[in-house]
């Protein structure tokens, strides 16, 4: 191999060093600020297009002003930054590269003041202005060129494929544990340059903690799976609180403005978008109903309502396709690379339905589609299994597809989420006494850890307090 081949993957990290924001050592780059913009603007379409915003506009200013006041002061103040609170029950936040900031309604229930807001959007604005992102993104473009160096700086990022324009792929990336302390470290000097009481970060911790306990088995809270363990965040912010020494009086903390943002504020799983009554799954928003196949597993996402097979090994869903025919949306599925239609009669199904065979990195799979016109769109059923096994599973597929229907049970077309409810304490109490006087519909623990309190704690009166109301309890 020629000496200048050898050379250029070396020239190449060279000329791309750029000078770091936050720390000013020169930092490898592949991702012009353009660029990074650019990403982050296309991926925050995603995010809002999929996921969804909030539906309020007093509490989404009213984080975007905290926001923008503490990203103005940062060490990027120029970038176009936004700060949005995503319809989303998950504990989380996350930051796109050039701006966007996005906090889930989840997480916004389990805050308890507006300081704790401030570390949380802090930490986020931190991966922003220390270009995390960008040293992702800029080692995947690395990977790309088949030049090797990619793969010897983070092997992980090669799998990624086109990431500079890969939208919601993005919040995929797991920074680095170094690079998450340095957002921790960020966000607790923004706080502090804002007047907010840095203590409060410590809360943020416990509770992210304590909710990762609460979740066991089930859905992990994005903070806790992608970043470092909240017990050792916990220890390095009061070593930072030691260094910073004694506070002087007055620090923000805002309790009660940042709680009554949240009355009202949808809590848990919303039933608009659809719930389960045992494997019937049932859609008041888009007014219909199917049935998954007893046994399987199931989960409704934010793209699509999903169930797998005990085995593992077949897969039922149902999605939008956007404003096609079901005619036009079958021939464009049967356009992408390896889809091939099987000639095998589809009787007793819709017109638009077809037996289909593709070719995936694992394998072939055999399955069955249907496109419905459904109240100015249209849906798509799809179910599928691995080549061989097409027989066993076919019955099961025609079987929730022909379980589609409308939903007209009244109760469950009205059905709405639960909601936060806040309460002003007359007199001290303790949280089981307030559950007593005031039930809500989540348990005392749950109760207790929304509110940031110990179970037996007694709270003062004047206090507010949150409780939940409402909500669907699915029937078995």
């Amino acid at each position: 191999m020629p000496r200048s081949l050898l050379l250029l993957p070396l020239l190449l990290v060279l000329a791309a060093c750029a000078r770091n924001p936050v720390t000013g050592k020169r930092q490898f780059s592949l991702v012009s600020q353009g660029d990074e913009i650019a990403i982050g603007q296309q991926a925050a379409k995603d995010v809002q297009q999929s996921i969804g915003l909030v539906a309020n506009p007093q509490l989404q200013q009213y984080v975007s002003t905290i926001g923008l006041s503490m990203a103005r002061q940062s060490e990027r103040p120029d970038l176009p930054w936004s700060f949005q609170v995503v319809d989303d029950p998950a504990v989380n936040a996350f930051a796109l590269p050039g701006g966007p900031v996005f906090v889930t309604r989840g997480l916004m229930a389990h805050l308890n003041s507006e300081a704790e807001l401030a570390a949380v959007i802090g930490h986020e604005i931190g991966h922003i202005t220390a270009k995390h992102s960008v040293s992702q993104i800029s080692k995947a473009q690395l990977a790309q060129l088949g030049l090797g160096v990619g793969a010897i700086l983070e092997p992980d990022l090669a799998k990624y494929g086109q990431l500079a324009s890969a939208g919601l792929q993005l919040l995929f990336l797991k920074y680095g544990r170094d690079a998450e302390n340095q957002s921790d470290e960020l966000g607790f000097r923004y706080m502090v340059a804002q007047g907010y009481d840095p203590r409060e970060m410590q809360d943020v911790f416990v509770t992210l903690g304590k909710v990762g306990e609460a979740s066991g088995a089930g859905r992990l809270p994005t903070w806790l799976a992608t970043h470092p363990n909240p017990e050792d965040r916990l220890e390095k912010t009061q070593e930072r609180l030691a260094r910073l020494g004694t506070l002087p009086e007055g620090r923000k903390v805002v309790q009660a403005e940042y709680l009554r943002m949240l009355q009202g504020l949808a809590y848990g799983e919303n039933p608009r978008q659809g719930f389960f009554r045992g494997n019937l799954f049932l859609h008041p928003e888009l007014r219909f109903q199917f049935e998954f196949p007893q046994g399987w597993q199931t989960a409704n996402q934010t793209q699509a309502v999903l169930g797998a097979s005990p085995q593992q090994d077949a897969l039922v869903g149902l999605g939008t396709v956007g404003g096609l025919s079901p005619e036009q949306a079958l021939q464009q599925f049967f356009s992408q690379p390896g889809i091939a239609p099987l000639v095998v009669p589809a009787t007793g199904l819709p017109p638009a339905t077809s037996y289909f065979e593709a070719q995936t990195e694992q394998g072939v799979i055999r399955g069955l589609t249907t496109f419905l016109s459904w109240r100015g769109g249209t849906l798509q059923l799809v179910g599928y299994t691995v080549a061989a096994q097409l027989p066993q599973y076919d019955s099961a597929f025609r079987a929730t597809f022909a379980s589609f229907r409308e939903l007209t049970d009244p109760a469950a077309l009205a059905a709405q989420p639960a909601r936060i409810e806040l309460v002003t304490l007359d007199q001290a109490m303790t949280l089981e006494q307030f559950q007593a006087r005031s039930p809500s519909t989540v348990s005392l623990a749950e109760l207790a850890l929304i509110n940031g309190v110990q179970p037996g704690e007694t709270l003062a009166a004047g206090r507010l307090v949150k409780r939940v109301t409402g909500g669907v309890s699915p029937s078995p």
